[in-house]
């Protein structure tokens, strides 16, 4: 190999190594944004990665990516202050370590019986507050609880959205097993998660799992590999959702369109044809001599 090929061999991947340091951000087709520092195409998936190192990641369906932009937010303040000083009162040092997916249904209390509650009005009612998507919200239950009013966690974390007992007290719920109270809380925290993250929908849902402090600590996702299927399983289910939306939107955009076409054709298949009118000569003819 010459030495000006060697040159430009070294050049070139010195050149790769910037590219795949640089932050860049994915903002996907329901608004939401995923800031990442290398990705790469799997198929009809494309893959993230949060971190230079690539042990963190989360895997996107390519079609649910509008685009990848350069990240110019301006890179975070020191953290040299203790955790308790700079946490908003919403996100104490015991901010919700929730459940993985799937535990918390297997692990119920036994409360006294409560009379029925639609949750999707109490989901949508605290949406409407928070100014978030109720799909998100949904997805986060599902992700927490399974929908289990009394879901209590290993860990204690309780009710739909799996508050533990200090967040809860923070927040002002006094019941945590009042699905009413405990989605308003739980749908207030994760709005401010997602406030203070630049509504990084990614960073936002591995802090209301492994807490704000272990984000921040790590930059991003943290490497653990429940708050990694945990996030991925909620960006998956409310991607899903919109795909769905889209598609039923698309479907009831062109019935309309089908419809008039069938009714400007119907006059031109039935004019003078759906009547049969015979001539009175003809009835004549036909008609018996004599008659």
């Amino acid at each position: 190999m010459s030495l000006t090929t060697k040159i430009a061999f070294f050049f070139a991947v010195g050149f790769m190594a910037t590219q795949s340091l640089a932050t860049d951000v994915a903002i996907l087709r329901n608004g939401f944004t995923i800031r990442h520092e290398s990705r790469a195409p799997l198929g009809e998936t494309t893959r993230l990665f949060l971190t230079s190192d690539g042990s963190s990641f989360v895997d996107i369906r390519t079609a649910e990516i509008d685009r990848i932009e350069q990240d110019l937010t301006p890179a975070p303040a020191v953290q040299t202050p203790a955790p308790e000083a700079t946490a908003p009162s919403s996100a104490p040092a015991q901010t919700p370590t929730l459940a993985p997916i799937g535990r918390a249904a297997g692990n119920l209390v036994a409360p006294p019986p409560a009379p029925s509650i639609n949750v999707a009005d109490v989901v949508g009612a605290a949406s409407g507050r928070y100014r978030l998507d109720p799909d998100l919200v949904n997805s986060v239950i599902r992700a927490e609880s399974g929908f289990k009013v009394h879901a209590v966690s290993p860990k204690g974390a309780q009710g739909l959205m799996q508050l533990m007992p200090g967040t809860a007290s923070k927040l002002g719920i006094q019941n945590a097993f009042d699905p009413a109270a405990n989605v308003d809380g739980g749908t207030r925290y994760l709005r401010e998660l997602l406030e203070r993250y630049n509504f990084d929908m990614v960073k936002a849902l591995a802090a209301y799992n492994a807490g704000p402090q272990r984000v921040e600590q790590y930059k991003g996702v943290p490497p653990y590999r429940e708050t990694r299927l945990y996030v991925a399983s909620i960006v998956r289910d409310f991607n899903r959702k919109k795909l769905a939306q889209q598609k039923a939107a698309t479907a009831n955009s062109a019935k309309p369109q089908s419809q008039a076409k069938a009714n400007a054709a119907k006059p031109r298949t039935q004019t003078g044809a759906t009547r049969s009118v015979v001539p009175t000569s003809a009835k004549r003819a036909a008609s018996p001599a004599g008659n």
